[in-house]
């Protein structure tokens, strides 16, 4: 039977405040907390019912495994579940450390930065989308959603357990960048056309905010100017993508080059 002590523990962790002062975040269903026990992120604790056991969380289930365990029945479980719909099981891990990439890394490799992208769903979903396309790194400003975000960590379907999300001054990473000579492209409804413009197997790739697309301090590191057309261009059309969308169209087209 779950303490109240440790249902208290669990639901304050829908706060960010919460999760900064405990270190820790909630991860539920199996697929997500199978992911990252496969990738060998330890838990400090797990609620399941006995629908839940190792063998569903891992291709290979190790020998030992320690972590202090609650079984639970489907009530249970759903009056601590962060969920609509809980599945199995719900567990705590701890915050990785991840060290921010230095903006030279860019010059080498894809990596993405987000500005200011609020919505828990969309920056989940771009996480996912960023293992899909093998990008590693995500760069994000201070005031984007938090990716261990109840939400934004279930949205990222386990793909967190591969990318490594970043909180920092994104328009000095940017413009450190740019000083390297890496090229800083971001999406723009003035841009060039993504389908005809020159794309380099490397760089940074910029996101804007849902509503205001990237920021005018942002905009001022950008070296390329990007943009998705609509079809045809002389139709009037929705006004804009939606964030995630475009990010998958964007690295999509990066990879295809």
């Amino acid at each position: 039977m779950l303490s109240k002590t440790r249902i208290k523990q669990i639901r304050s962790l829908e706060q960010r405040k919460y999760r900064r002062a405990e270190g820790l975040f909630v991860a539920e269903g199996y697929k997500l907390v199978g992911e990252l026990l496969s990738a060998g992120h330890s838990p400090v604790y797990v609620c399941h019912t006995n629908q839940w056991s190792e063998t569903t969380a891992y291709p290979t289930p190790p020998t030992t495994l320690s972590y202090p365990t609650d079984v639970v029945d489907e009530e249970e479980l759903r009056r601590v579940s962060l969920l609509q719909h809980p599945q199995q099981v719900l567990a705590l891990f701890a915050i990785p450390q991840w060290q921010v990439p230095d903006p030279n890394q860019g010059a080498k490799k894809l990596i993405l930065a987000l500005d200011g992208v609020q919505d828990p769903g969309n920056l989940g979903t771009i996480c996912r989308i960023a293992d899909w396309f093998g990008i590693e790194d995500i760069i994000c400003s201070p005031d984007t959603v938090d990716i261990f975000n109840p939400k934004a960590i279930q949205a990222t379907m386990g793909a967190i357990s591969r990318v490594h999300v970043h909180y920092t001054n994104l328009q000095n990473y940017l413009r450190n960048a740019s000083n390297a000579s890496v090229p800083v492209y971001g999406t723009f409804l003035n841009g060039r056309n993504i389908y005809e413009h020159n794309l380099t197997p490397n760089g940074i790739i910029v996101m804007g905010n849902e509503g205001r697309g990237i920021s005018a301090d942002i905009a001022q590191t950008v070296s390329h100017r990007l943009l998705i057309p609509n079809y045809p261009s002389e139709r009037a059309t929705t006004e804009s993508l939606n964030v995630a969308v475009a990010t998958a169209i964007t690295c999509s087209e990066f990879r295809r080059r």
